[in-house]
């Protein structure tokens, strides 16, 4: 066996781990994939020369200048302007509300990376919902799809078009411009809004979001503390027995205190009353009276101190977002009751609401929680960005004397880069300096919009993708599939690479599918010697095809738990629109590159 063959061995079980480690979630992707890149470093596979090579790659930087963007767009309003007018022109049609989304969505997922569209319109469709009486499970499928969509129109629609577009560049490809694959795009897009239009809104359910465990009815909480008195019925009874602290709905002890000292090593849920204990709640104003009006507590207006007393709070719903810093912590030791002065009331993950027993449970991105606080301190917490609030009262106040700076800029890189003038990574790199400058995004701000683990598990990749070419991987794989497609045509090929890159995508991830796929169908396209450009195209759009889970696009992450879906949902309504977007992908990319 010679040492090349052993290099390519080594890569291999490099990839293979490094898969499996995405699929156990055992390890962040970003550091799953840097650490598959070091292996290969350490051992030699990899040298300095090829590092250079990596980080040398343009793909990222312009993912990183158009996050910059994107966010400047948001922090100036442009995108809210926009989902503001949805509700005015969606009316009260489910099917109307559809074709509004899809005219707004599609186009500005278009040009900015699609997860600021989807997080602004969250909140909108959720308030959209709540007055129409249209069940958000209606429409938030539909928003992350359309989105998706909408992003494969043009080259910087998606990080995965300029991951492809700059892999393929690298290996001598000429470059793709921003509108090479629009046409394509386009007909791609509107097929899926049609699918969405007439078929995909009937298979989607009417589910409860988390919200629903608030109930309709005397929603207002206040602030109260209450004392067990010494003659008290409730001395030795469990907490959550007791009528009166059993219904969530209603009333929500988040700590009690035990001669002087806040009771810790107990859960809430197995906590046994005593003698004196305080018990510091929120109520509905209804609740309260009643609590009033027992005696066997003693209500202390006092010791809940002035600034708690009386204070009305609000409930939210809230998604973990992907930079949050309650990732990994327990709601228990997340501290944001003392840091906000908020309380997490229950926690959908996967489908489940759950309204006990989460207290310990590991918040992970795209928990949706439902939280309760004063106003000052959910919008404190939105501030810090430790989650994305579904309610429109917390959105950010926009910066909207900035709003034609920043929208400018976008459209400058654009036509700069569409005329030739310079590349689309120079292009978005001077625009995004540019909308600090300009003052619509603080410094602080675009170094926070930066996707950094995206990035890193991008370059990680990008050194694994390399070792595959290196060693000869990527070849032997295209010719073990030239072989097994003898005499079948490149058009099947072709069909193969789709579906390849579209399943591989829902179960890793798109980034990392782009980069190993995208040399080895240029290997392939050699083997059988046409022109490799129908096949890389293939790999964009199969790779941004996440239709199926929510787990394959960031965007499904957000949505899911926010519609209150079940894993199934994405089955039933993704299946059909995959094969579809499949047959159409095969069918129209030889006509628009030709073999």
């Amino acid at each position: 066996m010679t040492p090349q063959t052993i290099e390519m061995l080594v890569t291999f079980a490099v990839l293979g781990a490094v898969f499996f480690i995405f699929l156990r979630e055992w390890l962040p992707v970003d550091m799953a994939a840097l650490g598959g890149m070091c292996v290969l470093l350490a051992i030699g596979v990899l040298d300095e020369n090829d590092l250079g090579k990596v980080f040398s790659n343009a793909a990222p930087m312009t993912i990183g200048a158009m996050f910059v963007l994107s966010e400047a767009l948001t922090r100036t309003g442009a995108i809210d302007w926009l989902a503001g007018k949805f509700a005015k022109w969606a009316g009260s049609s489910l099917l109307r509300a559809v074709l509004v989304l899809a005219l707004i969505v599609m186009p500005l997922s278009a040009f900015l990376n699609n997860t600021p569209v989807v997080v602004v319109f969250l909140p909108v469709l959720m308030a959209y919902s709540r007055s129409t009486g249209i069940r958000a499970s209606k429409l938030l499928i539909p928003l992350s799809f359309l989105s998706i969509l909408g992003g494969t129109t043009t080259l910087i629609g998606t990080s995965t078009n300029l991951l492809v577009a700059g892999v393929a560049s690298n290996a001598g490809q000429p470059s793709f411009s921003i509108f090479e694959i629009s046409g394509l795009g386009l007909i791609y897009a509107a097929i899926g809004f049609l699918y969405l239009y007439f078929v995909g809104h009937r298979l989607l359910p009417n589910r409860d979001t988390v919200s629903s465990l608030l109930g309709a009815e005397d929603t207002r909480h206040f602030s109260s503390a209450a004392e067990i008195g010494p003659d008290s019925s409730l001395i030795g009874q469990r907490l959550l027995d007791v009528e009166v602290f059993a219904d969530r709905k209603k009333v929500v002890v988040y700590e009690v205190s035990r001669r002087g000292r806040r009771v810790e090593d107990i859960p809430l849920d197995a906590l046994v009353l005593e003698e004196k204990d305080v018990l510091w709640f929120r109520a509905t104003s209804k609740a309260l009276a009643d609590m009033r009006a027992m005696s066997d507590l003693v209500l202390y207006p006092e010791k809940v101190g002035e600034a708690e007393a009386g204070k009305e709070v609000m409930s939210v719903e809230a998604i973990i977002g992907s930079q949050s810093k309650l990732i990994g912590k327990t709601v228990r030791s997340s501290n944001v009751r003392r840091k906000y002065g908020v309380v997490v009331m229950a926690v959908h993950r996967k489908g489940v609401n759950m309204k006990e027993g989460y207290q310990d449970l590991r918040l992970d991105f795209g928990d949706t929680l439902l939280l309760e606080g004063p106003v000052q301190g959910l919008a404190q917490m939105r501030e810090d960005d430790d989650f994305l609030s579904l309610n429109e009262s917390l959105v950010k106040t926009p910066r909207r004397s900035k709003i034609l700076f920043a929208v400018g800029a976008l459209t400058v890189a654009v036509l700069l880069a569409t005329f030739g003038v310079m590349s689309i990574t120079s292009a978005a790199l001077i625009a995004a300096v540019a909308v600090v400058l300009l003052g619509c995004v603080e410094v602080r701000e675009a170094y926070r919009s930066i996707e950094w683990n995206i990035l890193f598990l991008i370059y990680g990749m990008l050194g694994i993708g390399l070792a595959m070419e290196k060693t000869g991987g990527a070849e032997l794989i295209a010719n073990q599939v030239v072989s097994l497609s003898s005499g079948l045509g490149p058009v099947f090929v072709l069909a193969a690479i789709y579906l390849l890159a579209s399943l591989l995508t829902e179960v890793v991830t798109n980034n990392a599918v782009a980069i190993i796929l995208t040399p080895i169908v240029i290997s392939i396209a050699a083997s059988l010697d046409v022109d490799p450009r129908p096949f890389i195209v293939a790999v964009m759009f199969g790779a941004s095809a996440s239709f199926i889970t929510p787990i394959g696009y960031q965007t499904n992450t957000y949505v899911y738990g926010a519609g209150g879906y079940k894993f199934g949902d994405f089955l039933k309504v993704g299946v059909p629109l995959n094969l579809i977007l499949w047959a159409t992908a095969t069918l129209l990319i030889p006509k628009f590159w030709p073999f």
